[in-house]
């Protein structure tokens, strides 16, 4: 067998993908293809014959490359998405050159101790504690499920119940309180671990979305057995962050384990002049959050702390003949994750760690947020848009009144044209029963010249339409704060 040329088609790749990054700051954010085009661009009949490796990847970057959304683009403002450092993209193209299996320490050491160095790091970065073990998944959402499926181990396990041994059926109800703006990865790791979303109990939130004490104190005075409570570190809409210490006093108090949804939030605790706004995230018993936020390493990478490694293995380890586990001293990932095969996520973690140090991550939350306050003040300047939230992180929701009064059309409609219009991209959200669109600033790249410039293209997409002249705005009580109607 002739020896493999890898020259060329990584090389081909390279030249694409360096176009595609080079490119970023003045190509259209959104997508300007439509699916048929797509499909007749990628699609056709099963291959028969081989082709040069080379001509297969120039092929893949022309046809694909009119459907990419520009999400590592600083002008990328949608759902709450990061880029990808420099750093943590080329230790990303290492990690697939290397082809580690991340599921055994005997498959790839160096997998399995950058996972150990780069978790410790984390938890040290986080304000977690020391001994608190760590898995690398592929997001929030089985960052939950890992989380709470050692929770239901070990609050089973005081129930004197075997629940990996035995199911649940029979087992004692597990009930879980969360707060009513929970996010939906919650209830869908809750199906996943057969718990289901009639076990949610919804407590009462403020206007921001953090959960009330005094409903939590309330929900957990209403009930008795197992109980896990889930507490949230950053709103999806609004940035606002639960009151972590009182509430893991409160549960803990009643015997309950705490969880955190921190999947953009706990990264505050990144930054000392932020860390206030997560205080007591520590005494928490598990943690969720992504590195593909605001760490901003690619795609998949999520993470999953909890202060009781015991319970997270026996939740997830596994032991078979046929596989060489780890010796003394020896970490075995597939023992902290849900998955046997994977890629090894930790080294791109490590490599974004490494490059940014602790003071360079701090920078990076700081001015995220400091850019989202400018995306508030400099909205709320203009009649007709008002800011409907209190901007504590990265988050900006904006709302555009009409003359017609038909706020929610016309707040919909400017999302729309702002994605179509290709300066930049937000996503759109429904808050209190009103459209909204919601900004999420967490991009490495993004500057002040990227807000400035997007500032411009929604003013001058929410301009007047027939019907639609904005109404005169009420009296600004400061940018982030929401107007009163």
């Amino acid at each position: 067998m002739e020896e493999p040329d890898w020259a060329a088609p990584l090389g081909q790749a390279y030249d694409s993908a360096l176009a595609y990054l080079t490119g970023l700051p003045a190509r259209p954010v959104g997508s300007s293809a439509s699916r048929p085009a797509l499909r007749a661009a990628l699609g056709g009949p099963l291959p028969e014959a081989p082709e040069d490796p080379r001509k297969t990847i120039a092929a893949l970057a022309e046809a694909a490359e009119p459907g990419l959304v520009a999400t590592p683009s600083g002008r990328f403002f949608g759902f709450v998405i990061g880029g990808a450092t420099p750093a943590a993209l080329a230790a990303d193209w290492l990690t697939a050159a290397w082809d580690q299996n991340a599921g055994l320490h005997v498959l790839g050491p160096a997998a399995a101790v950058v996972e150990e160095v780069a978790g410790g790091w984390l938890a040290e970065l986080l304000g977690l504690p020391a001994g608190a073990s760590v898995g690398f998944v592929t997001g929030v959402q089985m960052a939950h499920f890992t989380a709470l499926a050692a929770a239901r181990h070990e609050l089973l396990r005081r129930a004197g119940w075997n629940v990996e041994a035995d199911g649940l059926a029979g087992a004692p109800r597990v009930r879980v309180l969360a707060g009513q703006q929970r996010h939906d990865t919650v209830d869908r790791a809750l199906r996943f671990l057969g718990f289901g979303t009639s076990a949610v109990t919804a407590v009462g939130v403020d206007d921001q979305g953090r959960m009330r004490p005094a409903a939590l104190r309330a929900a957990l005075g209403a009930g008795s057995g197992p109980t896990i409570v889930c507490a949230q570190a950053g709103n999806v809409n609004t940035g606002a962050v639960d009151p972590l210490g009182e509430t893991c006093d409160l549960a803990h108090q009643a015997g309950a384990w705490v969880h955190v949804d921190g999947a953009f939030g706990m990264w505050a605790a990144a930054s000392p002049t932020l860390r206030h706004l997560v205080a007591g995230v520590e005494r928490a018993d598990s943690w969720a959050t992504d590195a593909h936020k605001w760490l901003n390493v690619p795609y998949d990478s999520g993470l999953v702390f909890c202060a009781h490694p015991d319970a997270h293995r026996a939740a997830m380890g596994v032991r078979a003949s046929y596989l060489i586990h780890g010796g003394e001293g020896e970490r075995d990932e597939l023992d902290h994750n849900p998955e046997f095969s994977r890629r090894a996520r930790g080294f791109a973690v490590y490599a974004a760690i490494r490059a940014q140090g602790r003071a360079g991550i701090a920078g990076q939350v700081d001015r995220c947020c400091a850019l989202a306050r400018r995306f508030a003040e400099r909205l709320a300047a203009h009649d007709g848009v008002e800011v409907l939230n209190d901007v504590v992180l990265n988050q900006v929701l904006v709302r555009f009144q009409a003359a017609d009064g038909d706020h929610d059309a016309h707040t919909r409609g400017v999302v729309g044209r702002v994605q179509q219009d290709g300066t930049c991209w937000m996503s759109g959200t429904t808050w209190h029963g009103q459209a909204a669109m919601r900004i999420s600033v967490t991009n490495w790249s993004t500057d002040e010249a990227d807000v400035d410039r997007s500032v411009a293209a929604i003013l001058r997409c929410a301009r007047p339409a027939a019907g639609h002249e904005p109404t005169r705005r009420a009296p600004n009580r400061g940018p982030g704060r929401t107007r009163r109607r």
